[in-house]
């Protein structure tokens, strides 16, 4: 997505699904049992000495929405703006409905889904047993995994995908490797946040303007996140996208844009 003229007037970070620290090293990836709550490293590096030139917008899109959230929320002095794109907590009833619930408008890719990691029990047991066989010393039952993961990413985004290659499983080896591993560690947990803690505590932003952006169809993040983050930002402002999922779009792209440039401009 390209940046828009007047952007550079604001210090923009972009927050992306990454995590930093010690732990076990493996597929490039470094996952550790960090709350996400102290995301101080995925944002930028804390420094207890900077002042109002360290202060940041923030930019962020699915995953990225939830590290924005619990920085901004243990640090709103080093936050100027946000601008959230397809609005996610990690609540577990988030989870559950992306792995699970959603299964109900894509049965027959849930199955496999469901069948591939046929030692999962309950309902909170599937992203656990997924995140177990994301740990495993072999490699081949890496790959099975994550080819089954991304199987059913890209079966939840089939409706909204542009034709052509598949948005997770066309990603190399490696990229799709390190996503489900980061996504199964962190989701297993629910990011180590007690539930609906993003939106409860979303008081403690109150001073930050932020633009939240959201297509109706998101399939993958349904609306009402962030229809009820809006609702208890006093400073947020929703734009729901009329004919956009969670991939975004056109209209979504001009959405985050005027966003960048409003905030650019004040």
């Amino acid at each position: 997505m390209g940046v828009a003229v007047g952007v550079h007037l604001r210090r923009v970070t972009e927050v992306d699904n990454r995590v930093d620290g010690d732990g076990t090293a493996q597929d490039g990836v470094v996952l550790t049992g960090a709350q996400v709550g102290q995301a101080g490293g995925v944002v930028g590096p804390a420094d207890e000495t900077s002042g109002a030139e360290d202060r940041r917008l923030l930019y962020g899109v699915s995953w990225g929405s939830t590290l924005i959230l619990a920085y901004a929320q243990t640090h709103p002095e080093r936050v100027t703006e946000a601008v959230i794109s397809s609005v996610t907590t990690t609540r577990r009833s988030e989870i559950d409905w992306l792995y699970r619930g959603a299964g109900q408008i894509f049965p027959e890719a849930w199955h496999t889904f469901r069948a591939s990691v046929p030692e999962a029990t309950g309902p909170t047991g599937l992203v656990t047993a997924y995140a177990h066989r994301m740990e495993s010393p072999d490699p081949a039952v890496r790959e099975r995994a994550t080819a089954a993961w991304c199987a059913w990413e890209d079966a939840v985004l089939s409706m909204e995908a542009a034709p052509g290659l598949p948005p997770y499983s066309s990603r190399p080896g490696p990229a799709q490797q390190a996503l489900v591993r980061i996504c199964a560690h962190y989701f297993s947990h629910g990011a180590w946040l007690r539930e609906n803690q993003l939106i409860d505590e979303a008081h403690r932003l109150t001073g930050i303007p932020a633009a939240l952006i959201h297509g109706r169809f998101d399939l993958g993040g349904p609306l009402i996140t962030a229809w009820e983050l809006d609702r208890a930002w006093p400073d947020a402002e929703l734009t729901v996208i009329a004919n956009a999922g969670h991939l975004g779009g056109p209209a979504t792209k001009r959405a985050v844009l005027a966003a960048l440039d409003g905030f650019a401009a004040a």
